[in-house]
């Protein structure tokens, strides 16, 4: 009995420096954050206690909804480009192809990059006066005057960023697919083989259901780290045009710091928050529906 008593305290030992790294850095702040957003506070003056109110105010604010939307939006755009260009990259360097470990090693090289970096970057390149983007479509003849890519209309920006993202972060997904395809048995493809299947119904039939779950959790890294979206649109159009692509974390960062609303702040964040929990239910649900 003293022995396993020694041994459970050994353990918790173990544990502690993990359990206070959490409570310190995940469960307070959030604790904080709960607190925060039922009070108005603007670090100047002492927090008022309002209740509800910061809640209820999103229902009419019609900022909110607009870069709610905004984000759903450009969720909705950088998405599909990341998992079906990521799997047919997968696809076409999955196995011993011509020029396998070049194509892989420069798709990659943007996922090592830094956000703000590659950022940068694109802005440089979309730029409307020294941009290559315009310089490249005006030399081929596909427009005739420069396009202005950021900061002037929602969707041409959304646009543009979203292609960036995707250039940044396709390597990702093409890694994670690739492990997939190898980790299916030879067995399961060779037998394929042997049944005569052609490529597209390897790919259809054996490939594509035994990689599913592979499928679904890049899908929820993708949409999570989309609703999360901060640093390229705070780069590359800083909420223009009118805050029109603000997305719903820009708008966080707007009420809580420039604005010193950060009850309001925190009220937001808690709504992003079940948000991003729910479509993470969601594809828990569909990835054990998908190994029922």
């Amino acid at each position: 009995m003293y022995r396993n008593r020694r041994s459970r305290l050994v353990g918790l030992a173990y544990l502690a420096p993990a359990l206070i790294f959490v409570l310190v850095f995940t469960v307070y702040p959030l604790g904080q954050m709960v607190w925060m957003s039922f009070h108005n506070w603007s670090l100047i003056t002492p927090p008022v206690w309002v209740g509800l109110s910061n809640y209820r105010r999103m229902l009419g604010d019609d900022q909110f909804w607009t870069s709610f939307v905004f984000t759903l939006k450009y969720t909705a755009l950088i998405t599909p480009p990341l998992i079906v260009g990521g799997y047919l990259l997968a696809l076409l360097t999955a196995t011993n192809t011509p020029l396998r470990r070049v194509t892989r090693t420069v798709v990659f090289i943007p996922v090592v990059i830094g956000l703000g970096v590659s950022s940068l970057l694109w802005y440089w390149l979309f730029s409307a006066d020294f941009g290559l983007v315009n310089r490249a479509l005006l030399d081929i003849g596909l427009i005739d005057e420069p396009i202005l890519w950021l900061g002037v209309d929602a969707d041409t920006s959304n646009f543009a960023i979203s292609a960036s993202v995707v250039w940044k972060v396709i390597g990702f997904g093409m890694i994670l697919f690739i492990g997939a395809i190898q980790a299916i048995p030879s067995e399961i493809t060779e037998a394929s083989l042997v049944d005569g299947a052609s490529y597209r119904q390897r790919v259809t039939r054996v490939v594509l259901p035994l990689t599913m779950r592979t499928v679904l959790l890049v899908t929820l890294v993708s949409v999570i780290g989309s609703l999360l979206a901060f640093d390229q649109f705070y780069i590359m159009t800083a909420g223009q045009p009118q805050n029109e692509t603000a997305t719903s974390t820009f708008y966080v960062y707007l009420n809580s710091f420039p604005y010193l609303k950060l009850g309001y702040g925190a009220a937001l964040s808690m709504v992003l928050a079940v948000t991003i929990l729910a479509f993470t239910v969601v594809q828990l649900l569909l990835t054990r529906r998908s190994h029922a």
